[in-house]
């Protein structure tokens, strides 16, 4: 006689913008739901910052690390994904950016294409417009002070009008003020409901620190928005667990096994994995984000053996490509003086540059380009990267202090002195970060090493070398607009692209000869069991993924609702002994 395991209508695994949304169009539904997350819970002032903090700010638990950060480093591509309640919405960009309509292309591989989008952008229409909603979008507010005077943001329009390319201001999942209200600093942000972390928030303090984590709760992310309305309608949420496998159930439906790690002392290492946990549902949503997913699929591949062939193919790094314009320079007046970009001055993103693709009139693959910004930090540590002239200027300002300390009439203020130690400060003021992708070529593997772990067969010299150069072209022509020098992604050099954006590996497809889910999320051969996240696109988004990841999601949960059973659940729940 045993009890049988915790049974639900839905386990969702991962809580970034599939997750997040499945989760709450579910429990909306009145449906018993479980969302399971590896990752810890961040309420305001909690994501790390200083060096000890960063330290164990990574993803490895084995190790002892839970942290935020969890960083892929693969033969020619690294990625960098989060682990927290809200997934990577935590870290991201706050960029809401709708797939191009004509870039919903369908070409059949079998016939030398390379991507087909079983879904247009007629049908997501609907599914935009409620993420955006959702998430209380907002555009940089850059009709108003202080908004107008931001740098970096006025830098790019006049690249672009000196250009000729298409500059626009993004919808951002960023607060800058209340609704009816004037745009304004550090205010608190008025929320109908509190949140899960019941903590005050405020609207964007302009500091750049979004992708480390927003301190002061600026950030529209999945935790202040679709989860804790999914938690307000009943949906559990278990963080800090992560799942490990997964299997058809034999009463039907599929089982889950996780391990929980709220009771492991984080900075030591795992002498042995924890004891696994086993939960059941009608309904199984995999949600752990491009590399989670692709490698859970492949790892638990045995227990499905009517998995499609697609499995792993059509990667794709969204076409994302990191540089640094450096020594920015203003001659409009005849006479060259530093360009003030202020990269630390803003949200990261407050504008996109945006070049045409050839199948709306441009010329080769489309792209965007993206004033990218960072924590004022970096600027502190950029100005001390060459510690001679620091040094220099510290011995200067020693020996005039001590020559005035030594006379009987000294001079007692001595903030000028200060000033002058610092130095001009313009290499880091003229300088800040772009940020590219766009439409490469879905040409990339995952699949597993012999030890299991998850390996990446792509190279930025295959078919997406053309749009490398197209996108390094426009971007070294941004910086000779904005008189700057640029510097590509040093680990260019080594031939390694940086992405923060993975896609595919669990395509969408017509039928599972061409993808490993359907046009609404189902597995192939599997009923009830989806995924929801990054890994279903069977191509580049282009802009960045999170509205189009979720919009998509949003339609996969219709479809879902709309096969689900016309009663709750019937199986016996937890403690209902079976022979």
């Amino acid at each position: 006689m045993t009890a049988r395991p915790e049974h639900f209508d839905a386990i969702i695994v991962g809580s970034g913008f599939g997750g997040s949304v499945m989760c709450y169009r579910l429990a909306e539904a009145g449906l018993r739901v479980c969302l399971l997350e590896r990752g810890k819970v961040y309420p305001p002032g909690s994501f790390p910052r200083s060096p000890r903090e960063i330290r164990h700010g990574f993803w490895d638990p084995d190790r002892g690390l839970h942290g935020l950060f969890n960083i892929w480093s693969f033969r020619w591509l690294g990625g960098v994904v989060a682990s927290g309640l809200g997934g990577g919405s935590l870290i991201y960009a706050n960029v809401l950016l709708r797939k191009d309509e004509h870039t919903f292309v369908r070409e059949d591989r079998t016939s030398g294409g390379y991507e087909h989008w079983p879904v247009t952008r007629q049908e997501l229409e609907t599914h935009y417009d409620q993420v955006e909603a959702m998430l209380k979008a907002q555009r940089f507010p850059f009709e108003h002070e202080p908004y107008r005077s931001t740098p970096k943001t006025q830098a790019m329009k006049q690249a672009a009008g000196r250009l000729g390319y298409e500059w626009l201001l993004p919808k951002l999942g960023v607060t800058f003020g209340n609704p009816g209200q004037r745009p304004a600093p550090g205010e608190p942000i008025l929320e109908s409901a509190p949140n899960l972390h019941n903590r005050t928030r405020l609207t964007c303090r302009m500091c750049g620190e979004c992708n480390l984590g927003c301190n002061y709760g600026s950030k529209n992310s999945l935790d202040y928005t679709y989860l804790s309305a999914a938690k307000r309608l009943g949906a559990e949420l278990r963080p800090r667990c992560e799942v490990k496998a997964f299997r058809p159930d034999v009463g039907g439906g599929y089982a889950v096994e996780y391990v929980d790690y709220s009771g492991i002392t984080e900075g030591e290492p795992l002498p042995r994995e924890p004891r696994r946990h086993l939960i059941t549902a009608d309904r199984l949503v995999l949600a752990a984000g491009t590399f989670g997913t692709n490698q859970l699929l492949l790892r638990n591949r045995h227990s499905f053996p009517r998995l499609s062939r697609q499995l792993g193919l059509r990667f794709s790094g969204n076409g994302d490509h990191l540089a640094f314009l450096l020594d920015s320079k203003n001659s409009d007046s005849g006479t060259s003086r530093p360009r003030v970009l202020d990269g630390g001055n803003g949200p990261v993103i407050t504008s996109a540059i945006r070049g045409r693709d050839t199948l709306e009139g441009g010329d080769g693959r489309g792209f965007y380009i993206q004033d990218a910004g960072h924590p004022e930090l970096l600027s502190w540590l950029y100005e001390s990267r060459n510690p001679l002239p620091v040094m220099l200027r510290s011995l200067k300002l020693a020996g005039r202090l001590a020559r005035e300390w030594a006379r009987t009439e000294r001079r007692s203020d001595i903030g000028a002195r200060l000033a002058e130690a610092l130095g001009p400060c313009m290499d880091s003021a003229t300088s800040m970060a772009l940020l590219g992708m766009g439409r490469d070529i879905p040409e990339g593997r995952l699949r597993l090493t012999r030890h299991g772990t998850l390996d990446l067969d792509w190279s930025p010299r295959g078919g997406s070398a053309g749009y490398f150069r197209r996108l390094r072209g426009a971007m070294e022509e941004v910086a000779a607009a904005l008189e700057g020098e640029l510097v590509h992604n040093p680990l260019g050099y080594l031939g390694q692209v940086l992405t923060v954006h993975p896609l595919g590996g669990c395509a969408m497809g017509r039928h599972k000869h061409e993808g490993v889910v359907d046009a609404h999320g189902e597995v192939f051969g599997y009923p009830g069991l989806y995924v929801a996240d990054g890994s279903v696109m069977p191509g580049p988004v282009g802009p960045n993924p999170a509205l189009t990841i979720a919009a998509l999601s949003d339609r996969f949960a219709e479809r879902l609702l709309a096969r689900r059973p016309l009663q709750p659940s019937t199986r016996e729940q937890p403690g209902v002994e079976a022979a």
